[in-house]
């Protein structure tokens, strides 16, 4: 009998640096935002040292969101980017698939006063809302870590009203000399670290870390929001390519 490692048979996924089948994927995404729910704010604030409240800020200047329309903000856990565009008077449905964040969400919008949004557990794949519902889709720091990233893409469009506007912030690797090689350092190194002495939680960091690199490349994942059927893309770099915003229009 061969010592070499058996991969999982059929199509695969990656969950970091490894290729696991699709529902194995689900659940251990699941475990993982399940584990950091509790100190997910503390870690954004520790890893980023505060600076996704300003991308955060300038994604939904983006988005533009207008009193009464419908969002729908997916893998919005707990409630960042929710609150902002409620602020604005938009009526907002957060949908995560893990209800470890949506309850966090809830308590933090109850501490805040915040009345007003519909908190629902969907899967991004197979959302149970109507064809063209909402008039923006906004999704952010969500998208890498969906077993099949084409369905949802495709879902979100299915979802959006003809003129609707598509969103999202993800991470990716950054091509700026030097910066890269601190980045890599950081992600590898750092973000486990600070998983395990703040949320006591090392593997699941160093999964968030490892999903970052293994996510599509801008260029990449614009054609993939192209492929979906979204018109006029647009890509905005943060940091060279670190974080990015991309954008689509459902016409």
């Amino acid at each position: 009998m061969s010592d070499a490692v058996q991969k999982p048979s059929g199509e695969t996924v990656s969950f970091g640096y490894e290729d696991v089948a699709p529902t194995e994927k689900t659940a251990r995404v699941g475990a993982v935002f399940s584990n950091v729910a509790a100190k997910y704010d503390i870690m954004n604030d520790a890893m980023s040292g505060g600076m996704h409240r300003l991308w955060k800020d300038r994604f939904v200047r983006r988005v533009k969101p207008q009193p009464g329309e419908a969002i729908l903000d997916m893998a919005g856990g707990t409630g960042d980017i929710a609150f902002r565009m409620a602020a604005a008077g938009a009526d907002v449905i957060v949908s995560d698939i893990n209800q470890d964040m949506l309850d966090v969400g809830v308590e933090r919008a109850m501490e805040r006063g915040i009345d007003g949004l519909v908190w629902s557990c969907q899967n991004a794949e197979e959302l149970t809302f109507s064809d063209r519902q909402f008039d923006a889709y906004t999704i952010v720091f969500g998208i890498r870590n969906v077993t099949h990233i084409d369905k949802a893409l495709a879902e979100a469009h299915r979802v959006l009203k003809h003129g609707g506007r598509f969103y999202c912030m993800e991470f990716s690797s950054t091509d700026w000399p030097g910066f890269k090689e601190v980045y890599d350092l950081y992600s590898h190194r750092l973000m486990p670290l600070m998983g395990k002495l703040i949320a006591d939680d090392e593997e699941s960091y160093r999964y968030l870390a490892e999903s970052i690199r293994r996510f599509p490349r801008p260029p990449e994942f614009e054609a993939m929001i192209q492929a979906a059927g979204f018109a006029q893309t647009r890509v905005e770099t943060i940091l060279g390519g670190a974080v990015n915003i991309h954008s689509g229009w459902k016409i």
